[in-house]
């Protein structure tokens, strides 16, 4: 199967109301699914994985220990991230905000109630890891932070 193929495929799940689509050729399989915006591609054939390198996890445990504690703020419902509170309204938090127990960071829209979620201890705000109106699960982290 060739790449305009699978790019062709790709269009028409974007386009259609489908949430999943699986196509065996031989001994190809290509399964398509639509989570949130973008469909994931997964392509069925078997590929190893490589293994990591000795001095690589050494470094990487070794920063990890020299780093500030690094949390993240999760969603604890499935849901709508707004950043703000209307649509012309600044963003509750923004990267590099200092955040306080109990401040408001973000709001989760699950049927048709808008949930407003807080932050649980005072921290700084590293990254944002969700866009705007993007879909999120529970569980799923939506902001970065460095507890103070």
């Amino acid at each position: 199967m060739d790449l305009e193929k699978i790019e062709g495929l790709v269009k028409i799940i974007e386009n259609s109301s489908l949430t999943e689509f699986t196509l065996k050729e031989g001994d190809l399989k290509i399964t398509m699914s639509k989570l949130d915006n973008p469909p994931v591609v997964a392509a069925g054939v078997p590929v190893p994985a490589p293994a990591p390198a000795p001095a690589a996890a050494e470094a990487a445990s070794e920063e990890a220990e020299t780093e500030d504690e690094t949390l993240f703020i999760t969603s604890p419902i499935v849901g709508t991230f707004y950043s703000a509170p209307a649509p012309d309204a600044p963003a509750f938090v923004k990267v590099g905000d200092q955040v306080k127990n109990g401040q408001t960071v973000c709001i989760l829209e699950a049927m048709k109630l808008m949930n407003e979620i807080q932050s649980d201890f005072d921290c700084e705000i590293e990254a944002v890891l969700v866009s705007n109106e993007q879909k999120v699960e529970y569980g799923q982290p939506l902001f970065r932070v460095k507890k103070l």
